[in-house]
């Protein structure tokens, strides 16, 4: 028998799409596996990341692989990581290293300050938009709700959103929910935009009004490209701002990690940078649950040490970035796929399906069945999208990750196409 929570998380496997296929597409081994746009994975910039810094500049110590770092090894990579911060992100006043907690991923951060911040059964908001395992980042251990504010993905970037939050807020609390956070993610996922700093600062007044907590997540932060788009917003972090008369900096909490802009997902890399002790000391006392393997430690840190190389990676994963964004978009235009335009960030595309889903009926009779129907109708053809997982307003949105090998994002999209369009198998359009 298992507890009620053991039995709550088990089901989670038996809501319908919850956990997305993995890619099984090989050109040579495989031609008819699966090419998944549902994982965030920047694939074009692994090898040399690991050759040049894995193979060459990685020193392993005792430290590396014992139960606690001593000294010096301890700060090591705080250190590094505020110069990074410092150097990179703008922050109005300058990052202290004892303000840097390490976790073994931003995925585990997000339970750790859901179990910190907030009661079981408590609200995180959120405009929506977002980035779906939210719900299971902050609801798997500390079973927090995330709440939606209902927001077109125009409407999500402009300061007027937080008179949605307001709304969400208010219809979350007559349902007995208490709002704690209110959590971005800036670059958003999944539109792939940047937040003006108007915007940031309306947020900011919001959570300070009501004296909630705000989670600043900014894993994408330097997965800023060149769209060609001359009206982009540039990336502004949140600890660019100043928060005297804006809000308290104790409520204040920015998320980063490794696996975005370092493409290393696999290293379970995560950072917290708050003002506020008590949440640091807290999170501190399961960090036990949750700390960074040595190992991944001093890879980090010899990754940040080597401020030439993270430039010299950054410049060129835009590159990679921008030519992979072009080549989707170009594609989406001339199938006549409508998406949000603006983006310059992040991995992904938001892609309007809509005109695709299958109508109303007895065997699909809800938009949810709608929007699944037509991920299976997509999975039949080889390629993965997720359906209701980014929970826009309006069915039919899915969120496409274009950061695959430019062969295979070429076949994917034509799959793709191919899938709701009616494409013959030599690419020209059927009637």
């Amino acid at each position: 028998m298992l507890s009620q929570r053991g039995t709550s998380r088990a089901g989670f496997f038996d809501i319908p799409w919850r956990y997305a296929p993995t890619q099984t597409y090989d050109r040579e081994k495989n031609p008819d596996g699966l090419i998944s746009f549902g994982m965030a994975e920047h694939v074009g910039t692994h090898a040399e990341r690991d050759c040049e810094i894995y193979n060459e500049k990685v020193i392993f110590t005792e430290d590396s692989i014992g139960y606690r770092a001593k000294p010096p090894s301890a700060t090591r990579l705080p250190t590094a990581l505020a110069a990074h911060i410092n150097k990179n992100f703008n922050p109005y006043s300058p990052v202290d290293p004892n303000n840097v907690l390490t976790v073994s991923s931003p995925t585990a951060l997000g339970g750790m300050l859901g179990f910190t911040l907030a009661e079981p059964g408590d609200g995180i908001l959120v405009s929506r938009p977002m980035y779906g395992r939210f719900e299971l980042d902050y609801g798997v251990e500390a079973d927090i709700k995330i709440i939606y504010a209902d927001t077109e993905p125009e409407e999500s970037f402009t300061p007027a959103v937080v008179r949605k939050y307001e709304v969400a807020l208010k219809e979350a609390e007559q349902n007995g929910v208490k709002i704690r956070a209110v959590l971005i993610a800036n670059p958003n996922n999944p539109v792939g935009r940047c937040y003006p700093v108007e915007t940031l600062k309306e947020i900011c007044r919001f959570c300070q009004k009501h004296q909630i907590h705000l989670i600043s997540d900014e894993v994408y932060a330097l997965c800023v490209f060149d769209s060609g788009d001359a009206d982009a917003v540039p990336f502004s972090s949140i600890l660019s701002l100043d928060f005297s008369n804006l809000i308290d900096p104790n409520l204040v909490h920015f998320m980063y990690g490794f696996s975005k802009d370092f493409a290393s997902g696999g290293l379970h890399l995560g950072f917290l940078i708050s003002q506020n002790k008590q949440l640091l000391r807290a999170c501190k006392a399961i960090l036990r649950l949750h700390a960074a393997s040595g190992a991944a430690v001093t890879i980090g840190a010899a990754i940040l040490e080597d401020q030439e190389f993270v430039s010299s990676f950054i410049s060129k994963a835009r590159q990679s970035l921008a030519s992979r964004y072009r080549i989707a978009t170009s594609t989406l235009d001339k199938a006549g796929i409508r998406y949000v335009k603006g983006g310059n960030a992040g991995f992904f595309i938001y892609i309007d399906l809509s005109p695709y889903l299958p109508p109303e009926s007895a065997e699909n009779p809800s938009h949810q069945k709608r929007e699944f129907a037509l991920a299976q109708k997509l999975l039949d053809e080889g390629v993965f999208l997720h359906p209701g997982e980014e929970h826009a307003a309006n069915p039919g949105w899915f969120r496409l990750v274009f950061t695959q090998d430019e062969d295979i994002l070429r076949e994917g999209l034509r799959r793709l196409i191919n899938a709701v369009k009616g494409q013959d198998r030599n690419g020209s359009f059927g009637n």
